[in-house]
């Protein structure tokens, strides 16, 4: 009867799975952190770093980027 109750857990992903999800999770964090600083410390000056590059294109690219990785990394077959 003890057999009956026994399951047999596995994973819902694969390493596979994992292993791009992981890399979907770098990239996103990545964005955020080159989205990050450019404030001024005094509220009276105005910053021009708010507007470079980084924050204007790269920085939204990664985190798509990794959002993109991160739904192919649900999709993809782990039996593969």
């Amino acid at each position: 009867m003890k057999d009956k109750n026994i399951e047999n857990s596995e994973f819902l992903f694969g390493k596979r799975n994992y292993m791009f999800m992981a890399i979907g999770i770098v990239f996103i964090t990545l964005g955020f952190i080159f989205m990050s600083g450019g404030g001024s410390d005094n509220p009276e000056v105005f910053n021009e770093e708010i507007y470079n590059w980084q924050r204007i294109r790269l920085a939204p690219t990664l985190v798509i980027i990794g959002l993109a990785i991160e739904i192919y990394a649900i999709l993809v077959n782990p039996k593969k």
